[in-house]
């Protein structure tokens, strides 16, 4: 990709979009106690600028070209610059992250109002920025590892803003600690592709390094197998940042972080990264081997935390697990387009847009809305977050109630809505493959989305209020209000005309003679929607009750006997091999003889005068002995 013009808008846009950020951070956290509220306008003020700014790139459609922004490894044979890829998805993504950003920032101004430390809040909102802004803008894999790293340490500030809760302590370890897993995986596979690309890192030149008669396209022929770890060692980064199986435990438990942390994180932003990095470097995924196991991996997560959903109580837990469920989705569209064009048939969405980000995209809007939503339910409700003491909210909070409605139906793929056309382009990408358990299984999970995403808006909103807290309820103010109805709009029109059009590198072509793929959509949300409504509705209590779902298949438990019998057992054998080998042979033995033969030959030291003529004697003896009798035979 060439350098962009040194004239072109696109010079300076990506700085503003990536220093912005960072320098408002900085300020805010070295100087969060003498600015005070000071600090929260700065970071507001940043993120609107960083939207206009976004929104003038997109402007600059057809302008393709890497930025250089500044120096970072210039070193002889290696070069890693802070550079810019400027192209469709990067412009689309960008419009994503910034926009849903600002939104949650200024939601942010309502729900955080009280809280003390809102400027330390604030400043960690912009670094989370700086970072997400980093990953869409990086043209070389080493630039994204450290802004990857950066998103890792921004979302533990957010998570852990709370954090004399221990369980926000908690989780935002847990976090950290199981995103550390995949990045170490991310990392393996950037250093493979270092070797086998003699250490160039541009995204632009390794995919060129893959066309036919490129450098890497010989390796896939002759020795496929490097390239399939190398792929699955960068799927591991996105297994932990976009929480798939088994990596998936951390994102539920960040919901202890404040709610508009929880709609940044699920939305479009650090979950989210994942997908985009796999769409970015998905011509690495070349073999059948990697395709087949991103998508089986990413269906199975779909599945898996659709199950998890049907039994929570929890409105922010129900959102969490359906988000698991969506980036299950996205990633089996990226193994199942890589399926397609492996088996030579023309993959679905490969061009002009990928299925994988055309639902990222959707599906930023509608979720973004559904935490903004539960975050404005929690509020009126004093704090509740159990589903099953809330009802008749729709009475109360009318404008809640039909935005969540509306992002409800987007995500359960009602048509026209948004998120019917993106869930289709990706059952069209599982149909393409080849693979018909893939395609049934993404049906299935698209039942279960709609069963209980029903039963959420039924239980909560509908019916009776169940407490004094829900019977109180009152309506968000404006400040909380606006964002909701933003996010309304582009929750219902995102996949259409002039939406659509704006982004059109996000838009896959329409799935054509797909009849099959259409009914089964249509048929699944009917069955999972209605069973849901006629089993809710006027219920009091939960009528379904699987331990198993429930309790989320016991994975946290699973993965604490794993901790307790192996990092506790490998603990205990290593304090056994201390004690015995260092601190016992190596420590202790030789200190011992040294005190033994220091005891011993103490007694030499008497200071008697009878003593020391004794042993004087005694060695001029030993020494005549020696030169008379022994000297003499061994001549």
């Amino acid at each position: 990709m060439p350098h962009a013009d040194a004239q072109s808008p696109g010079q300076f846009l990506p700085t503003i979009l990536l220093m912005l950020p960072f320098f408002t951070a900085l300020i805010i956290l070295l100087g969060h106690r003498a600015l005070k509220n000071a600090s929260v306008l700065l970071s507001v003020g940043s993120s609107v600028i960083c939207f206009l700014a976004s929104l003038a790139l997109l402007a600059t459609k057809g302008a393709e070209g890497t930025v250089g922004i500044l120096k970072f490894i210039d070193v002889p044979g290696f070069q890693a610059g802070i550079d810019a890829m400027i192209d469709d998805q990067s412009r689309g993504m960008m419009f994503i992250v910034t926009f849903i950003g600002m939104l949650v920032h200024i939601f942010s101004l309502g729900y955080m109002k009280d809280d003390e430390a809102k400027p330390r809040f604030f400043g960690s909102l912009s670094l989370f920025m700086f970072s997400m802004t980093g990953i869409v803008l990086a043209g070389n894999l080493v630039m994204m590892f450290i802004y990857w790293e950066l998103v890792g340490l921004s979302s533990y500030l957010l998570i852990g803003h709370w954090y004399q809760k221990a369980s926000a302590a908690e989780a935002c370890k847990k976090a950290f600690l199981t995103n550390r897993i995949g990045d170490f995986g991310f990392m393996i596979g950037i250093l493979i592709l270092f070797g086998l690309n003699k250490g160039d890192l541009n995204i632009d030149n390794l995919q060129d390094a893959f066309v036919t008669g490129g450098p890497l396209a010989e390796v896939v022929k002759n020795n496929p197998g490097i390239l399939t770890v190398a792929a699955l060692c960068l799927f591991m980064g996105a297994v932990g940042k976009s929480a798939q199986f088994p990596l998936h435990v951390w994102l539920p438990d960040a919901m202890e972080g404040p709610t508009p942390v929880s709609a940044l994180i699920h939305a479009a932003t650090m979950v989210a990264a994942g997908v985009y990095m796999l769409v970015r470097v998905s011509f690495v995924i070349v073999t059948p081997l990697a395709a087949e196991t991103i998508a089986g991996i990413g269906c199975f997560t779909a599945l898996l935390a659709a199950l998890m959903a049907t039994q929570q109580g929890d409105i922010k837990r129900i959102l969490a697990y359906s988000t698991l469920s969506q980036l299950g989705y996205m990633v089996m569209a990226v193994g199942a387009v890589a399926m397609a064009a492996l088996h030579g048939e023309a993959a679905h969405g490969a061009h002009p847009g990928h299925p994988a980000m055309f639902h990222l995209y959707t599906h930023a809007f509608f979720k973004a809305m559904l935490f903004l939503g539960s975050g404005a339910v929690i509020y009126a409700c004093h704090h509740e977050q159990d589903i099953w003491k809330m009802g008749g909210l729709r009475k109360h909070m009318p404008i809640t109630f039909w935005t969540f409605a509306i992002g409800t139906a987007a995500l359960m793929g009602v048509p026209p809505l948004s998120g019917f056309w993106s869930k289709e382009a990706v059952l069209g990408a599982a149909f393409d493959s080849g693979c018909r358990p893939l395609f049934l299984a993404g049906a299935a999970t698209a039942a279960l989305t709609a069963f209980y995403m029903t039963r959420l808006l039924v239980v909560a909103f509908l019916g009776k209020a169940r407490t004094e807290s829900a019977h109180h309820a009152a309506e968000v103010p404006l400040v909380m209000a606006l964002p909701l109805l933003l996010l309304a709009v582009f929750s219902i029109f995102s996949a259409w005309g002039p939406f659509s059009d704006f982004l059109q590198a996000m838009k896959p072509e329409h799935v054509e003679g797909h009849d099959t793929v259409l009914w089964t959509s249509v048929a699944v949300l009917l069955v999972g929607s209605i069973s849901s409504f006629l089993l809710y509705k006027g219920k009091d209590s939960d009528p379904v009750r699987i331990k198993l779902f429930a309790n989320k298949f016991y994975f946290d438990e699973i993965y604490a006997v794993i901790v307790r019998v192996g990092q506790d057992g490998l603990a205990w054998v290593v304090t056994a091999l201390e004690r015995i080998f260092v601190d016992g042979l190596v420590a202790r033995l030789p200190t011992a003889l040294v005190a033994r033969i220091g005891a011993a030959t103490r007694m030499l030291q008497g200071g008697h005068l009878q003593g020391y003529t004794f042993l004087l004697g005694g060695g001029i003896i030993a020494v005549v002995y020696l030169v008379v009798f022994v000297l003499p035979r061994t001549h």
